[in-house]
């Protein structure tokens, strides 16, 4: 029997957290460019689940689509080329802020309104989202406020576009092998353009990235995504900044402070509260 979306959905979570450590560790230490850890990113992520799949029998045309492909590139790559001009606080704000206006917005025209219990859920996450990142922010940088919104609509879009997606393993192959091309596109571009640089721990922590947390976070979230509403699937991954956070300071040596301290709970309860509170 598989697991319901409540324990699915912190597997998710832990691989965007996952993510944004190495995605923090790659390009804030210069160890490899935008371009290529997103390029790096996506073809090891489709040569992972292009052998698990095969490794549980599922050889056959995927699901996938090209919008669903393109929004997964749009989100990865505009995500690398912002961080490398926005600050951690203000990645996060934008981010997040633009993921649920996206997520909430797409559910209100389709005609579900959030429950009062959601939406109280949702304002005590977001002030303490707002508690964790606020402090640490600067006048955000225009082009990479712009790709950071960007890079929020398209992960709403790409979660919204799961939610139906069927085969969850299956699609999410598919989506990575298709969005493949675009990669290696704007690489090409970038190297006729512009300049590139690559380390080994950049490849490697692109690698980790693309192959751990993004195939198999992203396989998990698809998963979670069918037993969601669009609403619950948004709250969710407000709980993101809070996990990064945390893998932080038990990963690269970041120091606990107040502001963590005090959003972290306010995050975890508000979310629980949202998407906790019918399981009776």
């Amino acid at each position: 029997r598989l697991p319901v979306a409540e324990e699915l959905a912190p597997r998710a979570r832990h691989g965007f957290a996952a993510n944004s450590l190495l995605c923090r560790a790659a390009l804030a230490g210069g160890a490899i460019d935008a371009w290529s850890f997103t390029a790096v990113r996506i073809a090891s992520g489709a040569a992972a689940l292009v052998g698990l799949a095969s490794l549980g029998g599922k050889r056959g045309e995927g699901r996938g689509s090209f919008l669903s492909a393109l929004a997964l590139y749009g989100y990865a790559g505009a995500f690398s080329l912002a961080y490398l001009s926005l600050g951690a606080g203000a990645l996060a704000l934008v981010l997040f802020a633009s993921v649920q206006a996206t997520m909430l917005g797409w559910s209100a025209w389709r005609g579900a309104r959030p429950s009062a219990r959601e939406l109280g859920g949702f304002a005590l996450a977001f002030v303490g989202l707002v508690v964790l990142m606020l402090p640490g922010v600067s006048v955000p940088d225009p082009l990479g406020l712009a790709l950071m919104t960007l890079a929020g609509v398209a992960w709403g879009a790409y979660s919204l576009r799961g939610r139906t997606a069927g085969a969850p393993l299956v699609v999410t192959r598919d989506n990575f092998v298709r969005a493949l091309p675009l990669a290696l596109g704007a690489l090409c571009a970038a190297l006729v353009f512009g300049t590139l640089h690559v380390s080994a721990r950049g490849l490697a922590l692109a690698a980790a990235s693309g192959a751990a947390a993004s195939g198999l976070g992203y396989s998990l979230w698809y998963l979670a995504l069918s037993r969601l509403t669009a609403v619950r699937a948004a709250l969710l991954q407000l709980s993101v900044p809070v996990l990064a956070a945390a893998l932080g300071i038990l990963l690269l040596d970041e120091h606990l402070t107040w502001r963590l301290a005090v959003a972290g709970p306010l995050v975890l309860v508000g979310v629980g509260w949202a998407v906790l509170g019918r399981r009776s």
